[in-house]
């Protein structure tokens, strides 16, 4: 009897197993459900799950609300963990690592004026909790009141509910580190401006707030540093406001919040995005307006935790660089320039830094918006004309933060793959500009610049940080220039300039580990050296991760490493190396580590961006297969739609393409060349509708868990063996159709044909 009742059980978990994976066989039309934006948020500075928050925004949007967990001035401002809200925060916050600027928070209480964040904060359970990308709503236990939000780009609408109270008060705390507030009590109105930041802003930062009431105030009272004033209007290091209301049971109080970087005047024509429209209609236009880019890419075949993951992954890809652009009365895009302070016309976008997003992030924006990625370039020329360099990161101008001028990657991508527009010219300007100088800060610019244009390499030994890391990406970037160069039709001095530099990577190849390794001044190789050694001459990364960073010439990179079969050896050892690290560089173990260890996939490190691209160097070296399994063991066993789901730090959008992009079943492994590797589909079948009309149409019939191989490949119908595909091609609409099968083809893709771009293979100088 015991055993039957087991084997009954055995074999229901069976079946609930197999329910679970199945596919889902008529999608949702609103594909904002298969949308969470809670994961990533179980994380913390020690482990990373993706360091993301619930953004309540519109696509690109210039603000976003987040609910807040944490104190006030901490990155981690929305943990999953955490059991208690204090405020409804205006963030424009990239990362916890970046933290937050122009920033203030609403909080509705109930009973006694409660001004602390820990005095007004609610419990609150996250089942009564509701996430999507357009609208948030949660019951604040201790007040006895729900909130709601649902933005537009540069305004947002709240519905507080209340019960039946005569105390019931709206708390506005414009934070700490200098603000301001004023009640208008006759127009049912509350100004102020915050001016908290985390740096990158000039002296006259500020963000200017308007809000309007649906209610009269039965209380109006300002608050400096938690004390209460008896004064409408008040500038303190830290002030706030707080207005009540006597309420009904499941009464209803509505706010219209909107707020702008140049003006309150500003602020005030940025509320014109709501208008008249109460909340349920905001709501829809926001729906609407995730639909309508979400749809732009239309998936069929898959599970439904695989749908969530996609869409997920593909709404965390649209919210960075933010618009950082207002429009004037007239209709006109202009701007605060967060590089001189000055109010300017034109485009300005922010929130990214490009060592992360140069990789993938950059070219999704290119392939699917390229009038957006215009508006973007546009918008990197005017912070080269206003600051008097290109960012590297920006949040909102220029940080001092992690290395390499991967802006030649960004500009050169776009050029190449046809954005047009705006002045290109100044942008090269910019880019040489890079190229031989270093910058006012060290991430502005090149670090190390005159070594690397002399010597070949940054040294080891002459105190600057991370110099291996920075001479392979200086390499690549150089690479990058060249190609724009060559668009442009630059004079052929400066061509070879580039294509000689672009080969610098060559200096730190060490033939007897065949491995990167920092190089000293002198010319010798530094010692001791121990590939697992996390920074020191590497950036979040030991050499396993670097050694990969030839984007641009891996035909080269094997080459120097005595060929294809050595190459792949070298490639299938990151993931049979026991994950074992040296973090005395550090003192301690970075997250990064922690995230590399415990995903039980040897060296290689997805979490973090360096290595993202090495899976699909197989396709270089006639092994494709191997890169179709690793990429379905990555998409499989390091991305789940929980709030544990990423498995390092989402970074404004990368990790996430990442994902996009190897679920399409392509990858950019070199930006500034025409050239998607292949790799291996996801779902049975994806519709990309591009900009221009055109589709990309991309067929896997047998795709499943097991067929994760590509057998046979065609692309308008005609059979394809190479490994990697043409942005032209696709740009014009395509139907690819690929056969899957569940053991390798190990004859497809091996010819020399087959084999995608290297610089030191297909350029002829």
């Amino acid at each position: 009897m015991i055993c039957r009742i087991l084997a009954g059980c055995l074999l229901a978990a069976a079946l609930s197993v197999q329910v679970l994976a199945q596919e889902v066989t008529k999608p949702f039309t609103d594909l904002t459900e298969y949308v969470d934006p809670i994961i990533g948020t179980a994380s913390s500075p020690e482990l990373s799950n993706g360091n993301t928050y619930p953004a309540i925004a519109l696509p690109w949007g210039m603000n976003f609300w987040m609910p807040q967990t944490g104190k006030m001035g901490s990155g981690w401002a929305y943990t999953y963990d955490g059991n208690r809200i204090k405020g409804f925060k205006q963030t424009h916050q990239p990362s916890p690592w970046m933290n937050d600027y122009g920033q203030f928070s609403i909080m509705p209480v109930n009973g006694k004026i409660k001004l602390s964040e820990e005095e007004r904060a609610s419990w609150f359970s996250h089942k009564s909790e509701i996430a999507k990308p357009y609208y948030y709503s949660v019951y604040l236990a201790d007040h006895h009141i729900t909130t709601e939000i649902a933005p537009t780009e540069r305004a947002a609408i709240f519905r507080f509910t209340f019960s039946k109270t005569d105390s019931a008060t709206i708390v506005v705390d414009a934070f700490n580190h200098g603000s301001y507030v004023k009640i208008i009590p006759a127009e049912k109105k509350i100004i102020g401006y915050t001016t908290r930041n985390s740096g990158g802003v000039p002296q006259n930062f500020r963000n200017y707030f308007v809000m309007y009431f649906d209610k009269p105030f039965t209380l109006s009272k300002t608050w400096s540093n938690h004390r209460i004033h008896d004064r409408y209007e008040i500038t303190a290091e830290h002030a706030g406001a707080v207005v009540g209301f006597k309420t009904s049971h499941g009464e209803q109080v509505h706010v219209r919040v909107a707020s702008s970087f140049i003006s309150f005047e500003q602020a005030e024509l940025n509320l014109k995005e709501i208008g008249r429209d109460d909340f349920e209609t905001v709501k829809q236009k926001g729906k609407d307006a995730w639909n309508k880019e979400l749809s732009r890419v239309a998936v069929e075949g898959g599970t439904a935790d695989q749908l969530r993951t996609f869409y997920s992954c593909l709404y965390r890809a649209l919210l960075f660089p933010r618009k950082f652009y207002e429009l004037d009365a007239s209709g006109k895009v202009m701007h605060y320039s967060p590089y001189n302070g000055k109010v300017l016309p034109g485009y300005m976008f922010t929130d990214t830094g490009f060592w992360d997003t140069f990789r993938s992030l950059f070219p999704f924006l290119n392939l699917m918006y390229p009038s957006l990625s215009a508006n973007m370039q546009e918008g990197l020329v005017n912070a080269y004309k206003e600051g008097g360099w290109l960012p590297e990161w920006a949040s909102p101008g220029y940080r001092n933060i992690m290395i390499g001028s991967n802006s030649a990657s960004i500009v050169s991508d776009a050029y190449i793959k046809g954005m047009r527009g705006y002045d290109v010219n100044a942008l090269y300007e910019a880019v040489l500009k890079n190229s031989e100088q270093a910058g006012p800060l060290t991430a502005v610019g090149r670090a190390g610049v005159q070594y690397y244009n002399t010597l070949g390499y940054v040294p080891y030994d002459v105190d600057i940080n991370e110099n291996a890391a920075r001479t392979l990406e200086y390499a690549y970037d150089d690479f990058a220039i060249y190609q724009l160069a060559k668009a442009l039709g630059r004079p052929r001095k400066e061509l070879s300039l580039f294509a000689r530099r672009c080969q610098n990577y060559r200096n730190l190849f060490d033939t007897k580990t065949g491995l990167m390794r920092g190089k000293n001044k002198d010319g010798s190789f530094q010692k001791p050296f121990n590939p697992y050694k996390w920074g020191d001459a590497f950036t979040e990364g030991n050499s396993w991760h670097y050694t990969w960073s030839v984007f641009h010439d891996v035909q080269g990179l094997i080459n120097l490493m005595g060929g294809k079969d050595r190459f792949v050896a070298k490639l299938d050892s990151v993931f049979t190396l026991p994950p074992v690290f040296d973090d005395s560089y550090y003192g301690g173990v970075i997250h990064e580590i922690r995230e590399m260890q415990i995903a039980d996939m040897g060296q290689y490190a997805h979490g973090n961006q360096p290595i993202q691209h090495m899976i699909y160097l197989y396709n270089y070296a006639g092994q494709p297969w191997k890169a179709q399994y690793w990429v379905r063991e990555t998409m499989k066993k390091l991305y789940r739609p929980t709030p544990d789901g990423y498995c390092g730090d989402e970074d404004n959008g990368q990790t996430s393409a990442w994902y996009v992009f190897s679920a399409l079943g392509f990858y950019p492994v070199c930006p500034a060349t025409d050239q998607y590797i292949v790799g291996t589909p996801l779902f049975r079948k994806v519709t990309l509708t591009l900009e221009n009309g055109k589709q990309i149409v991309i067929n896997a019939p047998e795709n499943s868990d097991s067929h994760v191989y590509i057998s046979e490949a065609k692309v308008n119908g005609e059979i394809y063996t190479r490994n990697w595909l043409s942005h032209t091609t696709l740009s014009q609409g395509a139907t690819i159709d690929f056969k899957m099968s569940a053991t390798p083809e190990k004859q497809r893709g091996t010819k020399e044909e087959d084999m995608p771009y290297s610089f030191s293979k297909d350029e002829k100088l």
